[in-house]
């Protein structure tokens, strides 16, 4: 049984329409407030216009003109409290996130482990090491999607 939630508000961001519908209606089936962005462009002017609270950034790690890591980093700047993880098609994408401290899943997931995943995201405290171990930019992982 999925856990219902207190309204907490997740940002959503994914270019894939299909994706974007499913997650979607699994959050707010969940309880949550999601805010749905279909580029990160858009993320960033919801995040400008939305006054509460924002939880947590669900972010693809592959979006078109930047990645959900870069624009992870620049949501923490904007909000130092906001949770993030982040989701993809691909596997080992895992490996790529483990130095910024941030939580990864597999976009093929049911929805009782994403929402459980994203409670326990929620009701961590947050972690962060930093990013200059390891080599995150888009152009070298060949992340930048078209």
């Amino acid at each position: 049984m999925i856990k219902i939630n207190k309204l907490e508000t997740i940002i959503l961001v994914e270019n894939d329409p299909a994706v974007l519908s499913v997650v979607e209606d699994v959050l707010v089936r969940a309880g949550f407030e999601v805010l749905v962005a279909r580029s990160a462009p858009e993320s960033l002017e919801i995040e400008k216009t939305f006054k509460n609270k924002i939880d947590l950034l669900l972010v693809d790690v592959r979006l078109p003109g930047t990645t959900g890591p870069d624009l992870g980093a620049r949501f923490q700047k904007l909000r130092p409290d906001m949770h993030v993880m982040l989701i993809s098609g691909f596997p080992g994408g895992d490996l790529l996130l483990l130095n910024y401290g941030w939580y990864f899943m597999q976009k093929h997931v049911i929805a009782q482990v994403l929402v459980e995943r994203i409670n326990d995201v929620l009701h961590t405290p947050k972690r962060d090491q930093g990013t200059d171990r390891f080599l995150t930019e888009p152009s070298i992982l060949g992340l930048v999607a078209g």
